[in-house]
């Protein structure tokens, strides 16, 4: 299950990457152009001249205001992929003693046939349980995300004003150690208050892929312009305001799934046999069904 949650998560982080290293060209007098800087830079540009002109002249607090804005938007779906989420653990907590049961047999098979039959159990454990094989961990925020990341980093890496200018003592056109390490910081006690009210078994299975996002975000920071990582930073704020609401919510899921799973007990599979594949007969090996016909009909001719 871990495999396939990287594998989701993987390819949306290379994107995010390419996103924010390409696109941008430069004409032979410098001049910035291309896809991601005529259609989201730009406007980008535009939306934060005019919120720092709303902000007192405030590159910095015109960066917050976007993320403000951005995380309000996006937070409905977020929280509803974090309750999705935990609904989902609280589901794999009531099979856990049949889930353990089929790893312990899929360590001990001997032969390929038999594992296969237990990955099938498995599947069939998840499908008649409502359990999603991802554990109802989405990237749909991260994707919608993504031309905002590079309309930030264009605007900011390409506009002369913006990575100019300062805020606390900060450059944001340009990286900054700070930024990384409080983004780093900010984002890793999310992941802490993720791991509150969770079983030990299944924190041993979150604790690798919760503590990848800082590490992550913290890398992107770090070589991208300040205003970018003031951005992270913000939003792993958001981040965590966001955990510690799902965090109340969970007692009120945990009691609605416990009432649910009284109505309707965890569903047992039954692993089905392997199937044995009659090994081919050699060339040289005569086939005894057919002697033995022949020898019988000619016992028959043999009596008439």
């Amino acid at each position: 299950m871990k495999k396939i949650k990287r594998l989701t998560i993987l390819p949306v982080f290379v994107a995010v990457s390419l996103l924010l290293s390409g696109c941008v060209q430069r004409t032979k007098s410098g001049k910035p152009y291309g896809l991601i800087y005529d259609h989201l830079a730009i406007p980008t540009q535009h939306v934060i001249n005019w919120l720092t002109g709303v902000m007192g002249g405030s590159y910095g607090w015109a960066i917050i205001a976007i993320t403000f804005i951005v995380r309000m938007i996006l937070m409905p779906v977020m929280l509803k992929q974090a309750k999705n989420a935990t609904i989902q653990q609280e589901k794999m907590a009531s099979v856990r003693p049949q889930m353990a049961s089929i790893q312990e047999r899929q360590k001990n098979a001997s032969s390929a046939e038999e594992k296969t039959a237990l990955s099938q159990e498995m599947m069939a454990l998840y499908r008649e349980n409502g359990i999603s094989m991802t554990g109802g961990i989405g990237c749909l925020p991260l994707l919608i995300q993504m031309p905002i990341f590079a309309a930030l980093y264009a605007a900011i890496q390409y506009s002369p004003e913006l990575s100019k200018t300062t805020f606390m003592n900060i450059n944001l056109g340009k990286p900054s150690i700070i930024l990384a390490v409080l983004t780093v910081l900010i984002y890793g006690g999310q992941a802490y208050l993720s791991l509150q009210g969770i079983a030990p078994e299944q924190k041993k299975q979150m604790q690798s892929m919760l503590f990848i996002t800082p590490i992550m975000l913290g890398g992107m920071t770090f070589v991208s312009p300040a205003g970018l990582g003031l951005y992270f930073f913000v939003g792993g704020i958001f981040a965590c305001l966001q955990t510690i609401l799902v965090n109340a919510m969970r007692p009120r899921i945990r009691a609605e799934i416990e009432a649910e799973l009284k109505k309707n007990p965890p569903k047992k599979v039954v692993s089905p046999k392997p199937i044995s594949v009659a090994p081919k007969q050699k060339n040289n090996i005569p086939n005894t069904s057919i002697s033995n016909r022949k020898r019988n009909a000619g016992k028959q001719q043999h009596k008439k």
